[in-house]
């Protein structure tokens, strides 16, 4: 019995019962042009079939539980399956089902069908098959045990993997070939396929809830696709960590192979963004120099929302490539692409803009140093901030820009102060995104301006602070930053007491401000503005505050 308590979370749905025929009626209503529809026999029969489907050549069925969209329904077209049998969420299909796809879409080309081990679907796909079988139909089948997550299982499960077999079967029997050849290839991919899936959290069941059974810094390696519990708990310290461990697993189970096909593929929620990061790992790892073809990244057997990814390598022949590259169209399949390198162009001339020459002070490399550590450690602190007021980024972005310049001072030109803000002003246009680093970087550009003509610091300064409040057309009393710069460089030849407390009173007043006029917060009704700091000028009362302490 579990010791992890459900989590009861709100999910889009009618109600439990109705939800894969309504969700399977969803997709037939977009699926125009497709050629595709569903045996009558709601709702025990959930069955999705090609009306092209040539009954000479061989029919490919798949199937299994439901949860794991846009795997099978999505992938019925040609190419690849010519029906997809649907069972209820994590549940096998009934006999009845698979033996209706098998009955509706077998002519004399005979059929091919594909499950995944589990013993549900080893069960009713394989009596099924047998009352076909009796009753003359040339059927086939292929068994998918891609998961080396157990080792030592005696019957390894079926996960991601199977989308290569559906693919290499989908071309053979496109092209016209035997049951017998089409199902040979199908089972030497089978044969070969190596997968493993590793996840941050386990999955919402409809209606039901979620299992909250990960701790924080941990990672669940080689869980089920139905949030079956993994192989083993592992530490987990980012991307590059789980996707190097899981990538150089399965390259040490692998069969040799002079290079591999590899997927991909996103449990459920996983975000785009770190799906393309963990596609970077992987393949810029020792391990992906192997890798020729690749399959995603993609959402193609998910586990419902689970926050997790699956990798899953096939090695390969020129005739598993040639299968691989070939024409599909179903109406979900993301296309098996080549692995290249990044190319790089070179930036325009414009762009390539000759650096200053360091020049050394002592006490404003100092200064400047101290800064950057006070911005980087108050980068939780801000986002925590902007995530009630806006879009939760401004610590990371500032932080940015802070460990950059850091990183950037000890070559800048820091003897003259015109070409310090200059390179500054260069260096946020590169490194810090949104609307405060174009803001940022006119203020130093306009202070440079002032430098180059004569102006002190301070009156420079000043100068910058102008420039930035003509373009940016933020004023005091906008709930900005601005807030906390005017008064702070109002009094700033009075010390940097004086202009932190400036700052401090100028940031505090914000939270008093029952609307934003300009920034993120403009978006945000008074409601959930009330008696929360702009987070732009937070960030300036928390940098005079620290620089005044120092």
């Amino acid at each position: 019995m579990s010791t992890h308590p459900l989590k009861a979370t709100q999910q889009f749905i009618n109600d439990k019962e109705s939800l894969v025929v309504d969700a399977l009626d969803g997709l037939l209503r977009t699926s125009g042009g497709a050629n595709l529809a569903r045996l009558d026999g709601y709702p025990g029969i959930k069955v999705v079939r090609r009306t092209d489907h040539n009954s000479d050549r061989v029919a490919i069925i798949a199937g299994g539980g439901s949860g794991h969209e846009p795997a099978h329904a999505g992938f019925v077209g040609k190419g690849m399956l010519t029906a997809a049998v649907c069972g209820e969420i994590f549940a096998s299909p009934t006999i009845d089902a698979v033996f209706a796809a098998i009955m509706a879409v077998t002519g004399k080309g005979g059929c091919l069908v594909i499950f995944k081990n589990y013993t549900g679907d080893r069960l009713n796909f394989g009596l099924a098959v047998e009352r076909a079988r009796a009753l003359g139909k040339k059927v086939e089948v292929v068994i998918v045990k891609d998961d080396i997550a157990l080792p030592d299982i005696p019957q390894p499960r079926g996960i991601a993997g199977v989308m290569f077999v559906e693919k290499i079967a989908g071309h053979y029997a496109e092209k016209g070939a035997s049951l017998k050849t089409v199902a040979a290839m199908a089972q030497k991919a089978a044969d070969g396929l190596v997968s493993m899936g590793i996840s941050l959290s386990s999955c919402t069941l409809p209606g039901i809830g979620r299992e909250d059974r990960v701790p924080e810094g941990k990672a669940e390696l080689g869980l089920g696709l139905h949030g079956e519990p993994g192989a083993e708990l592992v530490p987990f310290a980012g991307a590059r960590q789980v996707a190097r461990m899981v990538i150089d697993r399965l390259f040490a189970a692998a069969r040799p192979a002079r290079s591999y096909a590899l997927l991909l593929n996103n449990l459920g929620s996983t975000t785009p963004l770190e799906m393309n990061l963990l596609t970077n790992e992987v393949l810029a790892s020792k391990a992906g120099a192997k890798v020729k073809l690749v399959l995603g990244p993609a959402t193609l057997v998910s586990s419902l929302d689970m926050h997790g990814f699956s990798l899953s390598l096939l090695p390969l022949t020129p005739e598993f490539e040639a299968a691989l590259l070939s024409p599909a169209s179903p109406l979900v399949w993301p296309k098996v692409r080549t692995h290249a390198k990044p190319k790089l162009v070179k930036l325009p001339k414009e762009l390539r803009i000759k650096p200053a020459k360091p020049s050394k002070n002592a006490a404003l490399s100092a200064l400047v140093g101290r800064a950057c550590e006070i911005l980087i450690a108050a980068e939780a602190t801000l986002n925590e901030l902007d995530a009630r007021v806006g879009d939760g980024d401004t610590g990371s972005t500032v932080a940015a820009a802070a460990r950059h310049l850091q990183a950037a001072l000890p070559a800048m030109p820091l003897a003259k102060l015109e070409g310090f803000f200059a390179a500054t002003s260069e260096l946020l246009t590169r490194s810090m995104g949104g609307s405060s680093g174009v803001l940022l970087a006119i203020f130093f550009s306009g202070a440079s301006q002032a430098a180059s003509s004569g102006a002190g610091w301070q009156d420079a300064l000043s100068a910058g602070l102008a420039k930035m409040i003509a373009y940016g057309g933020a004023k005091p009393g906008d709930r900005t930053m601005v807030d906390a710069l005017v008064p702070a460089l109002a009094v700033l030849s009075q010390g940097l007491d004086e202009a932190a407390s400036a700052a401090r009173r100028g940031a505090d007043a914000t939270a008093r401000m029952q609307s934003a006029r300009a920034g993120r917060s403009s978006y945000v009704s008074a409601s959930h503005l009330d008696g929360i700091h702009d987070p732009g000028a937070e960030a300036v009362a928390l940098l005079l505050e620290g620089l005044a302490k120092g």
